[in-house]
């Protein structure tokens, strides 16, 4: 496998799909501009929405048939959620801190000690080439709905965690068989 580069912009994402013979339509644009712009994840649902009410007239059928096209080729994110599919503009590795009260996603670029590296090989016998992590936490740096006043919210951003004393508090980690489900969010 020949490695590719990252895509860093929303240019270097336009030159990507010329390189691979990709038609630029101004749907494909229109969707490539928004997820560079909001710099956030977001479901297909999100993106039609949001499209839409800037007046950039696109279909479902449209939005969805890009998405799967252009994360196909690794030129934007997608990611598999119990609540279904999110899309970033980011192509490269990196790991997410994902808020549990707010349901919001981070990107994050983490670097592990080559000893961990070494050991996880070691333990597996696996050479690792490349790693994700999947960080969970409470925004408000509380440890449970209760701690955080009870309410889970709805909010676009997800603040600094906070830092304990004691290290952050984590949830238990979703199923093994799974590895890229979300924790649900508290009741």
């Amino acid at each position: 496998m020949v490695p590719v580069k990252p895509i860093s912009s929303f240019e270097e994402a336009l030159n990507r799909c010329r390189e691979l013979g990709m038609r630029l339509s101004q749907q494909r644009r229109s969707i490539l501009e928004l997820l560079w712009e909001a710099r956030e994840h977001m479901s297909a649902r999100e993106i039609y929405d949001r499209l839409n009410r800037e007046g950039k007239a696109i279909g479902h059928t449209s939005v969805y048939q890009n998405l799967e096209a252009l994360s196909s080729q690794g030129i934007i994110e997608c990611l598999e959620r119990a609540s279904g599919r999110l899309y970033g503009n980011i192509s490269d590795s990196h790991s997410h801190v994902n808020c549990i009260d707010t349901g919001a996603m981070l990107d994050v670029y983490v670097k592990l000690p080559k000893s961990l590296l070494q050991e996880v090989e070691r333990q597996t016998g696996v050479r690792i080439t490349d790693y994700r992590i999947d960080f969970y936490g409470w925004s408000s740096g509380a440890t449970s709905p209760e701690e955080n006043g009870g309410s889970v919210t709805n909010r676009a951003s997800c603040p600094d965690l906070g830092s304990d004393t004691d290290g952050p508090q984590w949830p238990d980690p979703p199923p093994a068989h799974n590895k890229n489900r979300s924790p649900d969010p508290p009741k």
